[in-house]
């Protein structure tokens, strides 16, 4: 990969994603992705180079740096977190591609949308406690931000929040589902509650099924 055109297209390659021309300086095209607007792919030429800007993990960012001398800390950007790589013909393309990939995810995940996915993974018949929700959403540390998610469930049809109780099998108060309504889903999923709480140890999500 050595041409703006390249870059572009395999940027577009993504799903959700456009080419944008924000500033007055035409040599810089970003490639953004849909609903949040942010870009994770930044192409311009300089010094008779076509350079691109990647966002990068920091485990990645040193490793690419050393490996190849056409990777550098970020022209005009936070060189924490993202890294220039000129397109000079010395690195593979696959190489390209994995960090441009890397970029797009790091720029399209998000702590709500994990959360989600998490809650999705969680069987008929089973409940899980905030705190295993936060683990399978990757942070184990973030089950106050598990309450905010699920309180703000976009999608309560395919989102099955009322399988989510506290860590004593506790139901959430009638605020969050209406007076009654978490119980009676529970029921209809097959799970026992008695005086407002779930029985863990019959109910609840195995190791396996958590960290799988």
């Amino acid at each position: 990969m050595k041409t703006r055109q390249e870059a572009i297209e395999y940027g577009l390659s993504f799903p959700d994603t456009y080419k944008d021309t924000p500033f007055r300086e035409t040599n810089w095209e970003l490639v953004r992705v849909k609903g949040n607007n942010k870009a994770f792919l930044w192409i311009y030429e300089r010094n008779g180079m076509i350079n691109i800007n990647v966002k990068a993990d920091p485990d990645f960012r040193d490793l690419w740096r050393k490996a190849f001398d056409s990777v550098i800390p970020a022209y005009h950007q936070n060189k924490e977190h993202w890294n220039t790589v000129i397109l000079d013909g010395t690195i593979p393309d696959d190489e390209i591609k994995k960090m441009i990939a890397l970029s797009y995810d790091l720029i399209t995940d998000s702590p709500t949308k994990r959360i989600y996915e998490a809650v999705k993974r969680i069987p008929a018949g089973h409940v899980a406690t905030y705190a295993q929700v936060a683990e399978m959403a990757g942070n184990a540390r973030m089950c106050r931000a598990v309450g905010n998610a699920l309180h703000k469930n976009p999608d309560p049809d395919t989102i099955p929040c009322f399988r989510v109780v506290n860590s004593q099998g506790k139901l959430s108060g009638n605020f969050a589902f209406g007076e009654g309504v978490q119980e009676r889903l529970l029921r209809e999923d097959g799970i026992e509650v008695k005086d407002g709480k779930v029985d863990l140890e019959k109910y609840g999500m195995t190791l396996s099924e958590i960290i799988r």
